[in-house]
C-alpha cells in the first residue's frame, strides 16, 4: 500500500503494510506525521551512539533509531508509536531477536527529542502511553532548552541541564553521559561592531 494513497484511517495490520512509514506514527487508528528537524535528528544520533557504546560490549540488548515501531497498547490495538530512540533488554526479546516488523513488547527505555515544531501537549500524550504499559524510563530531550527530562516508574520527573550527567539506572547498567554531549555545539552569536567615537565639534 502506498504512503499517499492510504486512507486516513487504518488498523495497525495495515499500517505495517505500508510502502513507507519513515516519520509516520499510528495513533488510534489515524495516521500522524512525526515532526523531524535536523537539529532533532543529530541528538538522536548521538543519544543512540552514547546508549550502543555501553549496550553492544555489555551485550545488554537492542538500541532502535526512529524507525523502531511498537504496537504495545493492549487496550488500544491500532495505536502505534515509534520513540526516536529505545531500548529493549535481551532478556525481553522475542526468542533473543530483534522483530522483524511491528513489536508488541514495550520497550524499557523511550526517548523522544522534542523538534521545533512539536507541541508539548502531543509529547505528554506520548509519555502517558508509554507510562501506561509500564516503560521503565522515559527521556524527553529539548534542544531548545538544552536539557532532559527524566520520567521515572514512579511517576516522578527529574530536569536536568548541561552541567549534569544522564543515567539509567538498572535499566542499562553503566550507561552516563553528561548532558552537554547530547547536543551540537552552537556558534557564538557575533559580537556587536565597535561605535565609531563621535567627531569632535568644530
Amino acid at each position: 500500500m502506498n504512503v499517499l494513497a492510504a486512507p486516513l484511517r487504518m488498523t495497525a495490520e495495515e499500517f505495517e503494510k505500508l510502502s513507507d512509514t519513515t516519520g509516520l506514527e499510528l495513533l488510534d487508528g489515524r495516521l500522524k506525521g512525526k515532526n523531524i528537524g535536523t537539529e532533532s535528528g543529530a541528538i538522536s544520533s548521538r543519544m543512540a551512539y552514547f546508549l550502543w557504546s555501553v549496550v553492544l560490549p555489555a551485550e545488554l540488548g537492542e538500541v532502535m533509531d526512529g524507525d523502531g515501531t511498537y504496537r504495545c497498547f493492549p487496550n488500544r490495538p491500532n495505536q502505534v508509536r515509534k520513540p526516536d530512540v529505545s531500548f529493549i533488554r535481551k532478556e525481553r526479546l522475542p526468542n533473543g531477536e530483534v522483530p522483524r516488523g511491528i513489536t508488541n513488547v514495550r520497550p524499557d527505555l523511550a526517548v523522544e527529542v522534542v523538534s521545533p515544531n512539536d507541541e508539548y501537549d502531543l509529547v505528554d500524550e506520548k509519555v502517558a502511553d508509554y507510562y501506561s504499559v509500564g516503560v521503565p524510563l522515559v527521556w524527553v530531550v529539548s534542544p531548545a532548552t538544552r536539557t532532559v527530562l527524566v520520567y521515572l516508574p514512579d511517576g516522578t520527573v527529574r530536569r536536568l541541564t548541561e552541567a549534569d550527567e544522564l543515567t539509567a539506572g538498572p535499566v542499562i547498567p553503566g550507561f552516563r553521559v553528561t548532558v552537554a554531549h547530547l547536543f551540537p555545539k552552537r556558534a557564538a552569536p557575533a559580537a556587536a561592531p565597535p561605535h565609531e567615537p563621535l567627531a569632535p565639534a568644530e
